[in-house]
């Protein structure tokens, strides 16, 4: 084995990853695999479930490596049995990843739906962040495993994005309690970290950057890559040096409670 191999190498470890159909979360899930890992994908709908699974198949392989799990997050019951059909699968599981989340819905503040202010809320810090993270602490600490958490932050939890409130407010919210979470459960060899992707297209913010009739972007797309220094939109195989390096023990086993921002630069823009 060799230096690299031993630092990043995953061989033998269990990842789970919520909102396991997203374009981000399938980005993850190809790097984790290439890396030795086993897969669960969880994602509340079949067809995320089995489109997921399909592509990666397709596009990486290991399909003994790969399991599709329909959970739904917000149910402490869904996510215990996600944990057993895991177990039941690979074994114990070494590593949650809680990809679940997005936004809907764009507007000023006094127009603001509560209805879908709270559906923003419960998506990215329910089911995205407190559900799974309850459940699967609970499971690691009862079993003495020494696990690995990742959370999805955001732009967001830095710097509000404008119009989209709920978002900003439950990306925000990641951040801060990727910090606390990270201090109450290391005494039990537990971490908790969190990634931050900057602009990277997918299914949900794909009309919001880029004119589907055009092909060009949006002005919110222009303003996107004028705000960041290195003038284009994140592809999502570049969340895989990140993801490693927070899974592996070996590589950051002293490292928690920190959100790394994957940008091109838009954190530190300025004029």
């Amino acid at each position: 084995m060799s230096y690299i191999e031993e630092m990043f190498g995953l061989n033998g470890k269990t990842v789970a990853i919520t909102g396991g159909g997203g374009a981000i979360a399938g980005a993850m899930s190809e790097a984790l695999l290439k890396s030795g890992a086993n897969l669960s994908l969880w994602d509340i709908a079949q067809d995320a479930v089995d489109n997921a699974v399909s592509k990666l198949n397709s596009s990486v392989g290991f399909k003994d490596k790969i399991l599709g799990v329909v959970a739904d997050t917000t149910d402490r019951s869904s996510v215990k049995k996600a944990i057993a059909a895991t177990e039941n699968k690979f074994g114990k599981i070494d590593v949650l990843i809680n990809a679940a989340g997005g936004n809907r819905g764009k507007s000023t503040f006094n127009e603001t739906d509560m209805k879908q202010f709270e559906f923003v809320l419960k998506l990215n810090l329910i089911a995205g962040l407190m559900v799974p993270t309850q459940v699967v602490t609970e499971y690691w600490i009862k079993n003495n495993i020494k696990g690995s958490i990742i959370n999805m932050a955001s732009m967001a939890s830095y710097i509000p994005l404008s119009g989209v409130w709920a978002y900003d407010a439950a990306k925000a919210a990641v951040k801060n309690l990727t910090m606390g979470a990270a201090k109450e459960f290391a005494p039990h060899g537990i971490r908790v970290n969190a990634l931050a992707p900057g602009f990277f297209i997918g299914k949900q913010n794909r009309a919001l950057l880029i004119d589907e009739e055009t092909g060009e972007l949006t002005p919110r797309g222009k303003d996107v890559i004028a705000h960041t220094p290195y003038g284009r939109f994140g592809d999502t195989s570049e969340l895989a040096g990140a993801t490693l390096f927070l899974a592996s023990n070996n590589a950051s086993g002293f490292v928690t409670g920190i959100t790394i921002p994957v940008d091109g630069g838009y954190l530190v823009q300025n004029i």
